[in-house]
């Protein structure tokens, strides 16, 4: 399997390449910005962008999900804010971004598969109403892909409209901290961690 980070754009965002195995087609996980940066890590591997998928809507996340000419995969509940630049940030943060590309909206439970790849959604509302968290399940079933909702001994933002951090916290007890501790998370921003390193020593979730 493989499994790259590009850290991205102003914001550092953790962009996360996986592909099966080299010369096939590779989901590509909250292209924030720097399109050159993560073809690198394609053209390395000799990978075909196959989907993308977005944990959230925000524009730091999906400033590059046109570059690639596959659909985007996103909750439903978030998936207004792909085209709408009031709503995604865009209009505040940068020039704004309406997205162009077939968005395919997935709820929680929902698989989705690629090559040898599959992901299970974790609806995760809190930081955006369709904040979502990646488990993957094939090839290996340690680690889950947690967007802007748990960081390393942090949260995401519920400073934000349609956030809430009561809802947040709520998410990831229930959805994330009954995964196995050993399970690696892999964030939105910033190192990654363990889900019994964040139950020990999240200072938002002690």
């Amino acid at each position: 399997m493989i499994l790259e980070t590009v850290t991205v754009g102003s914001w550092e965002v953790n962009c996360y390449i996986l592909a099966n195995g080299n010369s096939s087609s590779a989901v590509i996980i909250d292209p924030g910005s720097q399109e050159h940066k993560i073809r690198q890590v394609l053209n390395k591997h000799k990978l075909t962008p196959g989907i993308v998928i977005n944990t959230h809507g925000h524009a730091d996340h999906i400033g590059c999900d046109d570059r690639f000419g596959v659909p985007v995969y996103i909750h439903s509940q978030d998936a207004a804010l792909l085209t709408d630049a009031t709503l995604n940030l865009s209009n505040f943060l940068m020039s704004p971004i309406s997205i162009k590309s077939q968005i395919r909206a997935v709820e929680d439970k929902s698989t989705i598969r690629l090559e040898g790849i599959e992901l299970e959604v974790l609806h995760l509302p809190g930081h955006t109403p369709g904040g979502i968290a990646l488990r993957l399940k094939i090839p290996q079933d340690n680690l889950v892909f947690t967007g802007d909702s748990l960081f390393f001994h942090s949260i995401g933002r519920t400073d934000l409209a349609g956030s809430s951090e009561q809802m947040l916290i709520k998410s990831i007890i229930d959805k994330l901290f009954i995964l196995p501790d050993d399970t690696l998370v892999y964030p939105g921003h910033g190192p990654s961690s363990t889900i019994g390193r964040e139950k020990r020593e999240n200072p938002f979730l002690n």
